[in-house]
């Protein structure tokens, strides 16, 4: 016995030579005592351990094991891993670089996820606020506003609400600053911020003095907009402010929130304001003015608030049959206020998301890749420890800890590349939801970050033991450069290699079908020219400009001056301008002479209010009769202008122009004088709405856009335009300046922006793929070396051995890219309400991403097969 000891003490010290690092500090003199035992326990596993037990039987022994020695061997495990990442510095900073972009990528898009999906809303109360709205199902009619006597009603009558407020938006001026300075008004009931929960930063909040009719006019400031014109000065709180005609006191300033369903520069209470205010106003039910919000008694749910106020609707529809459309059904929607703001990023922040997720785990399955390609050198070391007496469970927590310690490393390279790119993403994010103020990394998304570690480390880790090998004796003899690369774990590395092509596929695809999008959209003939066309929106202000003559003077002049400038071609003022985001105002007409004019079967259009000059700044075509001009005066019969998508729907091949219009139920009636091509008012991806124009002469407005043509850039005479304006009206401001070609720009932000992130994650997957290709190749080749040269010393040209190599890394690619077709089929069907003119499965799509992944897989194949159809038949035999 004592003979058999001695030899085992000898073996392991003749073991412990041929390492090139010492692990007497790892396994400590004790393991010489207990040798032989362990010798027989790692003997009897036979390397036969499935992987799920594997992990069950470390779980277990982390679970039982003392905590005091489970930190001891932590530690060393630990000491071990960071030796070995030194040691193979290159291997350690390829890993951390492409999880860190992996983890980064998933970081930064989860920050917004959780700030616009996940996190509650940050109102008091957040979970039981309602956006209301009036609907009318029967003619597809949708209210967001309400009249003043509705909202009285509702808040009587409902039985299901705590509070119910309004809230509408005007222009206001605001005067006595160097300029006057147009800004966006908020007009809101008393207990508006009450009921959100939100409390001024500085200052106070309305009171129900401040409803009370003759009260003094009060504001407050928006945070933004504090900070922006005020540089933050806390002294602003009792200052006045001249607003168009009345004085209005600051009294506190608002903190940074969503503003819903618009940023405001300024909120008032409702008797502040002169419209909300005015008798006539307050007593007609057919003039809808305002927008409800409501706050759900405690326990109920969105469809019985719902029930409760259509019952109310249907009430007052019976109560007051002449102000609503016909025998028409009056309900009530009742959306969740976090639904409503989170709509329309959704599914753009979880598709983005999955995106993200599909780079990881190609990124994983590289790092994976590189984990076998270093197990081949650690063979012998592995075989050494084994002989030791190390278990496999033992082995399996070694090389999960350093995986760990990795991925950890990645984890905080890509939190520093996640929280470089918020301020990018945050700009992206603004455009789908007003929420995006709240992105931030906070610690919900650096327990993301902790999480996508441990994923990494756990998929990294354990693909090495998936492909051990089963003979002791084989991995002691065959350490070295000379190693042959075990079957088990070339077929794992093929097949990471299959998955790494798969997925880039899926990302590839998607990246493809979008930017094809994004093509066609920019294609799309948007029925207008926005080349060198300025817009500036105005509001005028209405405590002097009372009367339809006062507003005509004002404009007649401005357009007059603004055409005389050199440079300007054209001008006009309307309502509304292509793709300027202001809502549609939609309404019934009759028809002159056509059957089904009911008042539940009207045909509804969108209307809009232009000046003789529209046309010729946008560049709209006439398709037949006249555009408007001087004819047609306030005292003139009434005339409007048609699109040909309202004339197709209506009047088929007959030419409408003659043809009549009532806008009125047909109390009074319009003739239609000409037909214009369609414009995509609303967007480039929607289609052209049936459209009504009528003349600024007839129905001046208040608040319209001017319109001007220029001959070169539309901004460099912005503020040659703007001096005009004050030579007309020195109070009056110029709100919003833009191109049209700006507009336009912005009107397709969001889709180009999904299409370039979603391109960039494409590309980040193709070039790890590239390199986990082009890695296997080249482990092969160093792992044949010997065979390479036998072939060639038998005769194979370097042709042939270029083609061999080139076969057997194509063969993978082409099997990733069999497979990603499969999975693309339902993934870009999922994907379908993200695409504009392009199929799900568009053939050219397709095969182009198929051809672009099979270059790459050639390119990352053929430097290895080069390099091995060099080989030196001498020296490799020689190596052998």
């Amino acid at each position: 016995m004592e003979k058999e000891t001695s030899r085992a003490t000898r073996l392991y010290r003749a073991l412990l030579r041929l390492l090139p690092f010492d692990f007497r500090s790892d396994f400590g003199p004790e393991m010489e005592q207990v040798f032989s035992e362990q010798r027989a326990e790692a003997a009897r596993e036979g390397g036969k351990m499935g992987v799920w037990r594997l992990w069950l039987e470390t779980a277990k022994g982390i679970f039982t094991t003392a905590p005091r020695e489970h930190l001891s061997m932590l530690r060393q495990d630990s000491t071990f891993a960071l030796r070995m990442m030194r040691k193979n510095l290159g291997f350690t900073v390829a890993a951390i670089i492409v999880l860190g972009l992996g983890i980064g990528a998933n970081t930064a898009i989860f920050s917004v996820v959780n700030a616009v999906l996940l996190k509650p809303l940050p109102y008091e109360h957040g979970d039981r606020l309602l956006m209301l709205q009036q609907t009318t199902p029967s003619t597809g009619l949708i209210g967001s506003s309400v009249s003043v006597p509705d909202l009285m009603d509702y808040r009587r009558q409902n039985r299901s609400l705590d509070a119910l407020v309004e809230y509408h938006n005007m222009q206001f001026i605001l005067l006595g600053r160097s300029e006057p300075e147009q800004v966006e008004t908020g007009v809101v009931s008393w207990n508006y911020f009450d009921v959100f929960g939100v409390k001024p930063l500085v200052g106070r909040n309305f009171g129900p003095d401040d409803e009370k009719t003759g009260a003094p006019a009060v504001l407050l400031l928006s945070f933004e907009y504090w900070e922006r014109s005020f540089g933050g000065d806390p002294t602003v709180v009792g200052k006045i402010f001249r607003m168009n005609d009345k004085p209005h006191t600051v009294i506190g300033v608002l903190p940074p929130f969503p503003q819903y369903p618009q940023e405001n520069d300024v909120y008032m209470p409702t008797v502040a304001c002169p419209f909300r205010s005015d008798p006539s106003m307050i007593a007609n039910r057919q003039m809808p003015m305002v927008r409800m919000f409501g706050r759900m008694k405690s326990g109920l749910k969105s469809t019985e608030a719902e029930a409760d106020l259509s019952a109310v609707a249907a009430s007052m529809q019976r109560e007051f049959p002449n102000d609503y459309s016909g025998s028409s059904t009056l309900k009530v929607e009742a959306t969740p206020l976090k639904t409503e703001l989170t709509r329309d990023a959704k599914p753009t922040m979880l598709f983005l998301l999955a995106a993200a997720g599909f780079v990881l785990l190609i990124a994983c399955a590289n790092v994976a890749n590189l984990n076998l390609a270093r197990m081949v050198r650690r063979e012998r070391e592995l075989g050494v420890r084994t002989a030791m007496g190390a278990s496999r469970v033992r082995l399996f927590r070694q090389l999960l800890t350093e995986s760990f310690l990795m991925a950890l490393g990645g984890g905080l390279l890509g939190l520093l590349l996640a929280t470089g790119g918020l301020h990018v993403l945050t700009a992206y994010v603004v455009r789908f939801t007003p929420r995006a103020n709240e992105v931030h990394i906070d610690g919900a998304v650096l327990l993301f970050t902790l999480a996508a570690a441990l994923f990494v480390s756990v998929l990294t880790g354990t693909a090495p033991a998936l492909a051990r090998r089963d003979s002791l004796a084989t991995a002691l003899k065959e350490g070295g450069s000379h190693a042959t690369l075990g079957v088990a774990r070339g077929k794992m590395r093929s097949t990471l290699i299959v998955a790494q092509v798969a997925v880039s596929f899926l990302l590839l695809i998607s990246a493809g079908l979008m930017v094809r999008s994004l093509i066609n959209l920019q294609r799309v003939d948007p029925g207008f020219r926005p080349e060198n066309v300025l817009t500036i929106q105005l509001s005028l202000d209405f405590s002097r400009y009372t009367t339809n003559e006062k507003t005509l003077g004002f404009f007649d002049s401005l357009l007059e001056k603004v055409e005389a400038l050199p440079g300007v071609t054209s001008t006009a003022a309307a309502g509304a301008f292509p793709l300027d985001k202001s809502p549609a105002f939609n309404n019934q007409f009759v028809i002159d002479g056509q059957q089904g004019n009911t008042a539940d079967s009207r045909p509804v259009a969108e209307f809009n209010v232009i000046s003789p000059g529209y046309l010729q700044v946008l560049g709209i075509p006439l398709r037949s009769g006249r555009n408007f001009d001087r004819r047609d005066r306030p005292e003139s019969a009434k005339v409007a202008i048609i699109n040909q998508s309202l004339a197709r729907h209506h009047w088929r091949d007959d030419d409408p122009v003659g043809h009549r219009i009532s806008l009125d139920g047909g109390k009074t009636w319009t003739q239609i004088i000409g037909v214009i091509g369609d414009v995509h008012e609303h967007g480039l991806d929607q289609p052209a709405s049936d459209l009504i124009y009528l003349p600024f002469a007839q129905y001046p407005q208040n608040s319209p856009a001017l319109l001007a043509r220029t001959q070169g850039d539309p901004m460099a005479i912005a503020r040659t335009v703007v001096q005009r304006l004050y030579e007309v009206d020195p109070n009056q401001p110029a709100g919003r300046i833009q191109s049209l070609e700006q507009v336009r720009a912005d009107s397709i932000a969001a889709p180009r922006l999904t299409a370039n992130l979603l391109g960039l994650f494409a590309l980040l997957a193709l070039a790890i793929a590239a390199a986990g290709i082009g890695g296997v190749m080249a482990l092969s080749v160093s792992q044949r070396t010997h065979e390479i040269g036998v072939r060639m010393a038998i005769g194979a040209r370097p042709g042939e051995i270029i083609r061999m190599i080139l076969r057997q890394g194509m063969g993978l690619a082409l099997v990733g890219v069999a497979l990603g077709m499969l999975g693309a089929f339902p993934l870009t069907h999922a994907m379908k309400s993200f695409l504009f003119a392009v199929t799900p499965t568009d053939p050219v799509t397709f095969l182009g991403v198929a051809a672009v992944l099979a270059a790459t897989a050639f390119a990352a194949c053929y430097v290895p097969a080069r390099r091995a159809a060099q080989v030196d038949p001498n020296v490799a035999l020689r190596t052998e």
